[in-house]
């Protein structure tokens, strides 16, 4: 028997002020992966060549991360979860999974709250999204303060050596070919400023750990275990207070996991499906 390759689609949503750009690969249930400050819609593509023989992937550019677009001033991830929404029902894609990363967790923590119990299982890939690690339980909470001083100054090493933090040393060292690729995803993105795209998401992290459970979805974490950009550590202190909240952490790995070991995090996400669906 000749092999077939999933079907594949790609288009445009059309928002008030930006264009979304999506591409739709397989078939079954939807899954929406959410990419991070450092990609777009490409950075998924070791999930998507996993998962597209047995549910539809939408993998996305946000607004302002190419080939989308987003308004002059720059985007505003006050807008990230309407996307989201709009995403979903021009595909009438119904009820979905999300598999969120880094920035990607504002997109997924904002429109499962917007839709209570419409995302059927929600993966915070190194992230805690738009819930605020200064609300998380003790002992993490304490760990804060020492944490933010020590990854400040590696991020800062991994600059001067030429090193992108969202990737980190693991990747470039161990595996140069993946970090060049994560680098020349990185590189597409042009035309606002990241560093202040970064200071909005800050300020909109703010929800407390517990005002999740309104959204009614079943939460995995993976936090990634030398992650210099999100605490790694987060998770552990918010997961008590958020109903049917697992934490899985990815160890080896930089702010990336999902790129940087997408055998392991595919297995991890996988997992978690299934056991939702039980």
């Amino acid at each position: 028997m000749s092999f077939a390759a999933p079907p594949r689609r790609a288009g445009w949503i059309e928002r008030p002020d930006a264009r979304i750009r999506y591409e739709a690969t397989g078939q079954g249930p939807a899954i929406v992966f959410a990419h991070g400050l450092g990609g777009c819609l490409f950075s998924w593509w070791q999930q998507v060549a996993h998962f597209a023989t047995r549910y539809t992937c939408v993998a996305f550019s946000h607004r302002g991360f190419f080939p989308s677009t987003a308004p002059a001033d720059g985007p505003d991830p006050a807008q990230y979860a309407g996307d989201v929404a709009a995403l979903v029902d021009e595909l009438d894609l119904g009820d979905i999974r999300m598999v969120c990363q880094s920035m990607g967790g504002w997109s997924g923590v904002e429109y499962a709250l917007m839709r209570p119990g419409r995302v059927k299982a929600l993966v915070l890939a190194a992230t805690t999204g738009s819930l605020d690690p200064r609300q998380m339980r003790e002992p993490e909470r304490s760990r804060l303060s020492a944490w933010s001083k020590s990854s400040a100054e590696a991020r800062s090493d991994l600059l001067a050596r030429n090193i992108l933090p969202a990737s980190g040393a693991r990747m470039a060292e161990e595996q140069p070919a993946l970090a060049q690729i994560y680098q020349h995803i990185y590189g597409l993105t042009q035309g606002f400023d990241r560093e202040a795209l970064r200071t909005r998401l800050h300020a909109a992290r703010n929800r407390a750990p517990a005002a999740f459970a309104a959204a009614q979805t079943p939460v995995l974490f993976v936090p990634s275990e030398e992650d210099v950009v999100i605490p790694p550590f987060a998770p552990a202190g918010m997961a008590p207070d958020i109903p049917g909240a697992r934490v899985s952490p990815l160890p080896e790995a930089g702010h990336s996991g999902h790129f940087e070991h997408a055998a392991a995090f595919n297995a991890k996400v996988e997992a978690f499906f299934a056991e939702i669906a039980a």
